[in-house]
C-alpha cells in the first residue's frame, strides 16, 4: 500500500490487527467502523488500536450503541470526539442524579428522564435509522418464547444442583462467583443433562432416541423441525454452548434424523466459516440446518436464505 495509489481500503478487524502498523502510517480522510459496539470496551486491545490511527473524520455504524451500561456509550463518544467527551466520570457525573433513586421506589419516572436527557446529548452526533424506515418490503419478525417443561432426568438434576448448594443459595450477601458457577450448572441442566458427566447411559446407542427423549428442549426441537423441513423452511440454531452443539450435530447427522447441516463457533477458521456459508447460501443448497455459537455466528454473517432463528439458549445480554 502506497500514498495515492487508492482511493477506498476496505478490510476486516482481523487484517487491521495484522497490519496496524503499516495503516497507522497514514492518515485518513474517513474512518468508518462497523459493528462498532465492538469497541465499547475503551481499554480492549481492539479499542486501542482503532484509536491509533489519525484521521481527520470518524463515522460509527452500529445496531447496538447501548448494550449494558452508559460507560460503553461514552467510550463510543469518547472515540469519535474524545475532545468534548473527555472524562467518562464527568459522563457519569451527568445522569447519575437521574438514575439514581431509593431502593424499592418508582424509578419509571428517572428511567424517562434518563432516556430523554440521551436523545439530547446524542441528537448532534447521532443518525438513527429504524428497520421500517429503509426496509419498507421486509416482512414484520415474528418471535415467539416457549416455556418447556424439564423431563424426569432434568427435573432430578436439577433439584440435585439446589441441594447441593442450598447453603450458598439462602445465605444474603453470598459468594457471587459460586452464585454464578450454580446459575450456570442449571443452564446445562435446562439445556441438555448430558452436559454432565455421568450422565448418559454409555451403554446405549450414542445416536439412539434418548437423546432426545432425555431432554425437554431437545424434545421440542425434534417436533419442529421435523414439521418446518417439508415446508421448506431453513433454521438456523444459535446456542451458547459449544457442547450444545456437539449434541445438536449428533442429532442432526445421518444416524439420526439425517438433516443436512452446516456449523460455525469459536474454533472455525476464516477459509471453512466463508465456505460453509457460501454453502448454506447458494442457490439449490441442501443444507437444512446452520449450528452457531452465538459469539462466533452473531457478527459479519450474512445467512438470508434462512427464515426461521433458534436461540436454544439465549444470551444474559439480550442484545446479543
Amino acid at each position: 500500500m502506497m500514498p495515492g495509489k487508492f482511493d477506498v481500503c476496505l478490510t476486516s478487524y482481523e487484517m487491521v490487527s495484522k497490519e496496524k502498523n503499516l495503516l497507522s502510517k497514514f492518515v485518513w480522510k474517513y474512518l468508518i467502523i462497523d459493528e462498532a459496539h465492538r469497541i465499547k470496551n475503551e481499554n480492549s486491545i481492539l479499542s486501542q488500536m482503532v484509536r491509533m490511527f489519525e484521521s481527520q473524520n470518524r463515522l460509527l455504524i452500529t445496531g447496538t450503541p447501548l448494550q449494558n451500561n452508559l460507560r460503553e456509550l461514552w467510550a463510543l463518544l469518547n472515540f469519535l470526539l474524545p475532545d468534548i467527551f473527555s472524562s467518562s466520570a464527568d459522563f457519569d457525573d451527568l445522569f447519575s442524579s437521574v438514575e439514581g433513586g431509593p431502593p424499592g421506589t418508582d424509578r419509571t419516572e428517572p428511567k424517562n428522564e434518563l432516556v430523554h436527557q440521551l436523545h439530547a446529548v446524542l441528537r448532534p452526533f447521532l443518525i438513527r435509522r429504524l428497520k421500517s424506515d429503509v426496509e419498507t418490503d421486509l416482512p414484520p419478525k415474528k418471535e415467539t418464547v416457549l416455556y418447556l417443561k424439564l423431563t424426569k432426568l432434568q427435573e432430578d438434576l436439577y433439584r440435585n444442583i439446589l441441594k447441593k448448594d442450598v447453603d450458598a443459595i439462602n445465605f444474603t450477601g453470598g459468594d457471587r462467583v459460586r452464585l454464578l458457577n450454580i446459575l450456570m450448572q442449571l443452564r446445562k441442566c435446562c439445556n441438555h443433562p448430558y452436559l454432565f458427566d455421568g450422565v448418559e447411559d454409555r451403554s446405549l446407542d450414542p445416536f439412539g432416541e434418548h437423546l432426545v427423549e432425555s431432554c425437554g428442549k431437545l424434545n421440542f426441537l425434534d417436533k419442529l423441525l421435523t414439521r418446518v423441513k417439508p415446508l421448506g423452511h431453513r433454521v438456523l440454531i444459535f446456542s451458547q454452548m459449544t457442547r450444545v452443539l456437539d449434541i445438536l450435530e449428533d442429532y442432526c447427522c445421518d444416524r439420526m434424523r439425517g438433516f443436512k447441516y452446516c456449523r460455525i463457533d469459536g474454533s472455525t477458521d476464516s477459509e471453512s466459516r466463508d465456505a460453509q456459508i457460501e454453502e448454506f447460501n447458494k442457490p439449490g443448497s441442501d443444507k437444512f440446518v446452520f449450528l452457531l455459537s452465538t459469539r462466533a455466528g452473531g457478527l459479519g454473517i450474512n445467512l438470508a436464505t434462512a427464515d426461521t432463528v433458534i436461540l436454544y439458549d439465549s444470551d444474559w445480554n439480550p442484545q446479543v
